[in-house]
């Protein structure tokens, strides 16, 4: 399980560094280097998507532990 997470975040990094130099420079690196539309693009785009669908599970995980609350608290 851990090393699914793991995946998951790194691609999830990838994605909003993606987000972030198509915001600040209309650069879409994903699109640079697999070709625009391309069916390897779009498969990045789609892991991306599902990684940050996935992290949900342990983000729900620790709010309900109350881990974040107990960090709050030192």
């Amino acid at each position: 399980m851990k090393f699914i997470n793991i995946l998951t975040l790194v691609l999830v990094i990838v994605g909003g560094l993606n987000w972030g130099l198509v915001g600040l420079f209309d650069f879409d690196l994903v699109a640079a280097i697999f070709g625009a539309g391309s069916m390897l693009s779009r498969l990045v785009y789609i892991l991306v998507g599902l990684s940050a669908a996935w992290q949900i599970v342990p983000l729900f995980a620790v709010m309900g532990s109350g881990e974040l609350a107990a960090e709050r608290n030192r």
